[in-house]
């Protein structure tokens, strides 16, 4: 799955394999992807399209997508309201939804994330969860508690199953995925660092008769680990297709690391003679993947609402409409202003759109083409008070880079381009012309540095914006993607 899918989760429906995937603080909330061939993978729709669950503000992670009898139940970590993190539950009769949020069922002092559901050996359904102690500089339980066949509560008590105890699992283990499989519970998780540059993450294994145990960790833990295509794999979940078993995880493409974002990628693995999995390709994660397609866009925004592929800062869902092949966004004043974004991913892309009317901005208005990172970093060629402008957000403080007057040729639409090149090296041009001759900004000869954009746990999107008054709205006639594909070779070939 190219671009920014961490944490990402798949269950089978009927011959319909579905995904989802952290989205954290970009909505809508969590993707729902449908394949019937594990490659080709369409985005259909979201857990929470349009109204975030009540109890909860940001940080949407790791949704587990599990299918109990005819409901679709997705357990997921969310900030809570003036509290931390906690898992909570949404059900749905479809897995396209619409889902209905059961509310939160654990949220601990030092945080709880990384909801998984398991039945025991006496078919009674467990919450599996961490308990975020690394937040804090603590250890990191995974607990096992009974839960309700409504899946509303738990009950009981809570039991440790293991926590991080050995090096390579540094300061925290996470994100697990069970299976049974003859007469052992297994335990696949996640170890060390998530994200970054510098990250270290990989997956272990653990395995009890017992769900309550006692775990055993194996001895030839990590399991998966990285190598020259793809770094610090971790988090997913394991499925098997008939006799061949998968985990479907996250990892980052070596060539654009977190400027796209951790991706969604399969890896195989066997059984040892003594029950242990083994992983293909050494141990690490294959590098020579199916036939890619780029993930080209073109929006002419002819559709009746917008594209489900678009995303917005979870707390400032932008005012947008779409109309007679037209996007209308309402500005807004504080950070980045309206923001609209698409996944980026590959490390080299042109983004290109088209604003309307640029000479007839509202007063104190800008509007334009971006790279984004947050609602407090960006990078923008902008137009607005009869000029362009390009400047930087960073922190939150804003530093004009370039500018130039509008010129009369583009009064009535204006064409604005941004070229990305190794995920972090971005220029921008415009046009006056529909992009038959560019011009670029005055002293921007070189690239700008966009290694600041991405926060921790994301990937840069790429994508527009209008900031000012919300009484102003601004109008794009067309917005596209154009990756530059990289193909991975493996085995010297």
């Amino acid at each position: 799955m190219p671009g920014d899918f961490p944490d990402p989760s798949i269950t089978k429906v009927g011959d319909t394999y579905w995904a989802t995937a952290t989205s954290s603080n970009w909505g809508p909330v969590f993707p729902l992807l449908k394949s019937t061939n594990l490659t080709d993978w369409d985005l259909v729709g979201h857990v929470f399209p349009n109204e975030l669950p009540a109890w909860a503000d940001y940080y949407f992670w790791a949704p587990e997508i599990s299918q109990e009898g005819d409901k679709t139940y997705i357990y997921y970590t969310a900030h809570k309201k003036g509290g931390n993190l906690a898992v909570g539950i949404a059900v749905a009769d479809n897995p396209a939804g619409p889902y209905r949020d059961l509310g939160p069922l654990v949220g601990q002092k030092d945080g709880s994330i990384d909801g998984f559901p398991m039945r025991d050996e006496k078919n009674e359904l467990y919450l599996i969860w961490k308990e975020d102690g690394n937040s804090v500089n603590q250890p990191t339980p995974i607990w096992a508690q009974r839960l309700n066949e409504e899946h509303t509560a738990l009950l009981g008590e809570k039991k440790e199953l293991f926590r991080n105890t050995v090096p390579w699992e540094g300061n925290l283990v996470e994100g697990v995925s069970m299976i049974k499989r003859n007469e052992y519970f297994y335990a696949f998780y996640a170890g060390n660092g998530c994200c970054g540059h510098n990250c270290t993450y990989g997956i272990g294994v653990a395995r009890a008769k017992s769900l309550l145990g006692p775990w055993e960790k194996y001895e030839k833990n990590p399991v998966l680990t990285k190598n020259e295509k793809w770094a610090c794999p971790g988090h997913g979940t394991v499925f098997n297709r008939g006799n061949r078993w998968y985990m479907m995880h996250h990892a980052y493409d070596t060539r654009s690391f977190e400027f796209v974002g951790r991706q969604g990628v399969i890896s195989e693995f066997k059984w040892t003679a003594d029950g242990w999995p083994d992983f293909r390709n050494d141990g690490t994660v294959p590098t020579k993947a199916a036939p890619i397609v780029p993930r080209n866009l073109n929006d002419e925004f002819t559709t009746a609402t917008l594209l489900p592929s678009w995303q917005w800062p979870v707390e400032e869902r932008p005012t947008v409409a779409v109309r007679d092949g037209k996007l209308y966004v309402t500005a807004r004043p504080q950070h980045s202003g309206a923001v609209l974004g698409q996944h980026t991913t590959t490390a080299d892309y042109t983004a290109t759109t088209t604003l309307l009317n640029p000479a007839k901005l509202p007063a104190g208005t800008v509007a334009g083409i971006a790279a984004h990172g947050d609602p407090e970093n960006t990078l923008a060629l902008t137009v607005g008070t009869g000029k362009l402008q390009l400047w930087q957000l960073e922190k939150g403080k804003q530093k004009n880079l370039s500018e130039v007057k509008l010129p009369a040729a583009a009064a009535a639409a204006i064409t604005l381009r941004l070229q990305a090149q190794q995920g972090n090296l971005f220029r921008f041009s415009w046009s006056a012309d529909g992009g038959k001759t560019w011009q670029s900004m005055p002293g921007a000869t070189s690239p700008i540095n966009g290694t600041y954009l991405p926060p921790w746990d994301r990937g840069v999107r790429a994508g527009i914006l209008a900031k000012g008054p919300t009484t102003a709205t601004v109008a794009f006639e067309n917005f596209s993607i154009e990756n530059e594909l990289v193909t991975a070779q493996a085995d010297g070939k």
